[in-house]
């Protein structure tokens, strides 16, 4: 059985050993997880409904379709009173979900990238890029809109091995080292998301 993930470029493809990696180690029967890539938000937003719909008629070999988006970037019309990251992940995470309007739908966003679960693990990076960490590092999730957690890589990236942070040929890299546990204890989000999942796939039987 499996997962799929819907993503929203090149970065995320890494991510399904990754989380296969926690969930593996938790369930008496591994899952796949299948991503699916969409070109951006716009796209995103465009064929949400049609594709999900597509995957989750195929078979029933689907524990659920996950759509995993970055908070970062999201062009939504937030009502007017929705402005703290709280507030925007949960309505977004209705909006979405009635768009498909599926049980087997579910919508997780990582605040404010992806890349902030990589802050949680100094020690996947290179000694000087570590020790360059400011100390709001320490909690990843706060790392905002304003300057984002991949612009923040870029600048260590650029000051200390003189190159930009390559998020699809570093970000793999990257991932590949991390440990998931790691993450979950300093990344609120990503932490429910993950037992989420768990959770799926053990009723579905794994």
């Amino acid at each position: 059985m499996k997962f799929v993930l819907f993503v929203e470029g090149d970065t995320e493809k890494s991510l399904a050993p990754f989380l296969k990696r926690w969930l593996d180690a938790r369930l008496t029967k591994k899952i796949g997880i299948q991503i699916v890539k969409f070109y951006g938000c716009g796209e995103f937003k465009k064929d949400l409904k049609k594709r999900a719909e597509l995957h989750l008629h195929q078979n029933d070999e689907i524990i659920a379709v996950i759509a995993l988006i970055d908070m970062y970037g999201l062009e939504l019309e937030y009502p007017p009173e929705i402005n703290t990251v709280q507030q925007r992940s949960r309505w977004a995470t209705q909006f979405f979900e009635e768009t498909v309007s599926n049980d087997k739908f579910r919508v997780f966003f990582a605040i404010h990238e992806t890349e902030a679960w990589l802050l949680s693990d100094p020690d996947i990076f290179q000694k000087n890029i570590r020790n360059s960490f400011p100390a709001r590092f320490n909690k990843p999730e706060s790392v905002n809109f304003n300057e984002p957690p991949s612009v923040h890589l870029n600048g260590l990236y650029l000051k200390h091995l003189n190159q930009r942070y390559r998020k699809i040929l570093d970000g793999t890299t990257l991932f590949e080292k991390l440990d998931p546990d790691i993450v979950c204890k300093k990344c609120p989000s990503f932490k429910i998301m993950m037992e989420s999942l768990l959770q799926l796939a053990r009723d579905a039987g794994n």
